[in-house]
């Protein structure tokens, strides 16, 4: 593979080299990385995550205590109010006040039960302006607690499901920065190959010119006939093509790989060739177990089965006897100051209960719990499918990268054997011996053997990224792909 290497180095190189000054030369590592800094699709992958995080942050905060201050400041009227006379009659009389009012209040939700302490203090002022009177009264203190009873208890399940979300969230966004290096390898290949080929297509002109020119001594001299030079001409027609063909595409693959990448449009691009051996061994069992460990999927596979079991919970709570325990203790008074509002305020309590009987639904309720049941179920069975599809993907890509790698293998004989038969069919042709037909046939091998060892390592890289796609895991360092 040497050989080929060094052969396909130095057509690469051979332009490459008289552009070196005004030309940014990249490996595919380069360009996977600037995909990753600069693209539109890892800047959205960078949102997504920020995204999940702040919706992470706003589920915590319903377990953590919360304090308000709310009130009416100032809630000033005047106006005229209807009032009933002892007669039955009414009359409109003249109302002019100011109610304010203020609330202190606390909260905390408990998860394992469902409910909700919380404790207040209120002040409020009432100033009478048509009698010159002004009264206050407060709650300085007070505590209570709400208890649903026998209803589905959201912040138990969230409790639950929250923290997958978030972690498959997390996982997500590696996937999405992998993707974004699986994508970047496909336009770094194309723009290989229309280098390659608009390489190839200049060396082919160079050396139909050049064989032409022989082939006009040789004509000259009666050897050859005019039908081998005719050939000669279509060859070189077919070249110019070729290479016009080929800085159309090569210009196209540059504008794509420069647009997802974000390097500068007026920069010219050059790639070199990527190496044809990774250190690293992979093995199913690996790939497999650091697949469960670190992809999303895994995660969403218990996470929807959660949700699927708390819809189940939620359809069960939410039908048939549901009832509220409300409890509160604290002081309150009223007085003609603020000071004395505080002064031996007076105790009160309140406990109650609220409570909904079904006596008839017609089935509604059954049918929310069988529909929910069978959804579960239905999760479940769906669940067990992907989990299959999941290990299927990946032992499948593993065989492909093993096969991956005897194909480049393969390939590179394949270009060096076709390279070496057509500078022994052009020496031939040069020396009288071989047909114009068998020339141009070795062309074609040699050109064909070159574009298929480019397109080999396309797929041999591409299998590379794949397997760290699936897997989260970087099997040449040995350790999971982490970014920060």
């Amino acid at each position: 593979m040497k050989p080929l290497y060094f052969s396909i180095c130095l057509l690469l190189s051979t332009k490459t080299h008289a552009q070196k000054k005004d030309t940014l030369i990249l490996s595919l590592q380069q360009v996977v990385q600037l995909a990753k800094e600069k693209s539109i699709a890892s800047k959205q992958a960078i949102t997504t995550r920020e995204t999940k995080y702040w919706q992470w942050r706003t589920y915590r905060s319903n377990y953590q205590p919360q304090l308000s201050l709310s009130g009416t400041l100032p809630a000033y009227t005047k106006t005229f109010n209807q009032v009933v006379q002892p007669d039955g009659t009414i009359q409109f009389q003249p109302v002019h006040y100011d109610n304010s009012s203020l609330n202190l209040s606390f909260s905390q939700s408990i998860a394992a039960t469902g409910g909700t302490i919380y404790g207040t203090t209120q002040l409020q002022r009432f100033d009478d302006f048509d009698r010159k009177n002004i009264l206050y009264n407060a709650l300085p203190y007070g505590i209570g607690y709400t208890q649903p009873l026998w209803q589905f208890n959201a912040l138990k399940w969230d409790n639950k499901i929250e923290p997958l979300k978030f972690n498959e969230s997390k996982q997500a966004y590696i996937e999405s920065m992998e993707q974004v290096s699986i994508t970047a390898t496909g336009y770094f290949f194309d723009l290989l190959l229309a280098q390659v080929n608009l390489q190839v297509a200049e060396t082919n002109l160079t050396n139909t010119q050049n064989i032409q020119r022989i082939a006009n001594e040789k004509l000259a001299l009666g050897k050859i006939s005019k039908n081998e030079i005719l050939q000669l001409q279509l060859e070189q027609l077919k070249a110019k093509k070729a290479m016009g063909m080929a800085k159309r595409d090569m210009e196209i693959a540059a504008l794509n790989l420069r647009s997802y990448t974000g390097l500068p449009s007026t920069e010219k691009v050059a790639l070199d060739l990527p190496p044809a051996t990774i250190n690293m061994n992979v093995a199913t069992d690996k790939v497999l177990s650091e697949a469960y460990a670190n992809r999303s999927d895994a995660i969403a596979f218990m996470r929807r089965v959660a949700e699927a079991k708390r819809d189940v919970a939620k359809a069960r709570g939410d039908n048939g006897l549901n009832a509220t325990l409300t409890a509160n203790l604290g002081y309150s008074k009223s007085a003609a100051t603020v000071e004395s509002v505080y002064q031996n305020p007076q105790n009160q309590q309140l406990v109650q209960m609220g409570f909904v009987i079904p006596i008839l639904d017609w089935g509604r309720s059954k049918s929310r719990i069988k529909t929910a049941e069978a959804n579960l179920q239905l999760t479940e069975y769906t669940v067990e499918q992907d989990r299959q599809i999941f290990i299927q993907q990946i032992v499948t890509q593993v065989t492909l990268f093993d096969m991956m790698k005897d194909q480049l293998v393969l390939t590179a004989e394949a270009d060096s054997i076709a390279s070496e038969k057509y500078q022994i069919a052009k020496d031939r042709y040069v020396l009288g011996n071989l047909s114009i037909t068998d020339l141009s046939i070795s062309f074609q091998e040699k050109d064909q053997a070159k574009r298929d060892y480019v397109s080999a390592l396309r797929d041999f890289w591409s299998a590379y990224y794949q397997l760290r796609y699936l897997s989260l895991y970087d099997f040449e360092n040995n350790e999971k792909i982490i970014y920060k």
